[in-house]
């Protein structure tokens, strides 16, 4: 398998052997640190849209390893403004650096910007489609906490259909013999095609919009936050927010090694007291975006060689 030079665009592009190796790497990063592994080279940090574990995550994990970052935090300050295509700002950015990092609130940019660039790109999330490095990072954080990824009961509760890390982390585990749960509103469910994936790919998967039907059955509850900014009518949010809360009276019914994750931010769905119980990994998880994007960094940048 070859990473130097190699975009990051969808998790579908990686194979579970990939995946696992860049599990590895991460883990051999986290325990073996190489401070100056990344000295000399720069990071474009491209954020359209808000972010702050991404953003913060990959310039943490670039300076770590003595790298360099340039780039913006939102899309007011840049060339857009007056009307630059992203393309161009694409081709103009990899002038100044080695490696970019795009967010952008349109489905496919991350593809386009890969597209339009010769050196290597990592898409931070586009629009409810992918954020693979966020899967990267749940696929560790679960390795971790639970000692394998194989045959897992995962329930996935909230916004099923505007929700990128749900789309892509389905896609990861689906290599690995899941049972899934999707807990959601018939209006918020996850996309067919995906469950069209799951039949083809012969994963077995339950949907329901009850909270508590398969409480007892999960080994992890992925939660996600109703997200407001994906909603094209305001109406529709406001009947769903709020819907699911994980609270003490939820952990009355599910297995002890429960373990709870979420992409973060969270707004109300999950009640603070669960944080400082063993259930709760989120905060861990989003620790874990830092040997995670090292070890990404490092592999599309050639410092790590690549298994043969």
């Amino acid at each position: 398998m070859e990473f130097k030079n190699r975009d990051i665009i969808s998790i579908n592009d990686f194979s579970k052997e990939e995946l696992l190796y860049i599990l590895k790497v991460a883990k051999q990063v986290e325990q073996k640190p190489k401070n100056n592994l990344l000295k000399g080279k720069i990071l474009a940090a491209l954020f359209f849209e808000p972010s702050t574990r991404t953003r913060l995550s990959f310039i943490s994990a670039m300076e770590q390893l003595s790298g360099t970052v340039i780039g913006f935090s939102t899309a007011t300050v840049t060339s857009i403004q007056k009307g630059e295509s992203l393309w161009d700002t694409i081709k103009m950015t990899q002038q100044y650096a080695d490696v970019i990092v795009i967010r952008n609130p349109l489905e496919g940019s991350a593809r386009l910007a890969a597209e339009a660039a010769s050196i290597p790109v990592i898409n931070g999330g586009d629009g409810s489609n992918q954020h693979p490095t966020q899967t990267m990072l749940d696929l560790y954080t679960i390795q971790k906490t639970k000692g394998t990824l194989e045959n897992l009961h995962v329930g996935f509760v909230g916004d099923l259909k505007y929700g990128r890390t749900v789309h892509s982390l389905v896609i990861a585990l689906s290599h690995f013999n899941p049972t899934f749960y999707f807990i959601a509103p018939d209006e918020l469910q996850i996309p067919e095609n995906y469950l069209d994936e799951l039949f083809q790919k012969k994963v077995k998967y339950y949907k329901t919009s009850d909270l508590m039907r398969f409480s007892k059955e999960l080994d992890v509850l992925y939660v996600t936050r109703i997200q407001k900014e994906r909603f094209p009518d305001l109406v529709e949010y406001e009947k769903f927010k709020g819907i699911y809360r994980i609270d003490q009276g939820y952990l009355q019914n599910v297995k002890k090694e429960l373990k709870i994750m979420h992409a973060l931010p969270r707004v109300d769905e999950i009640d603070k007291s669960i944080d400082k119980t063993p259930h709760a990994i989120y905060f861990e998880q989003a620790a874990n975006g830092i040997p995670v994007r090292k070890a990404l960094l490092a592999l599309v940048l050639g410092k790590i060689s690549s298994r043969n």
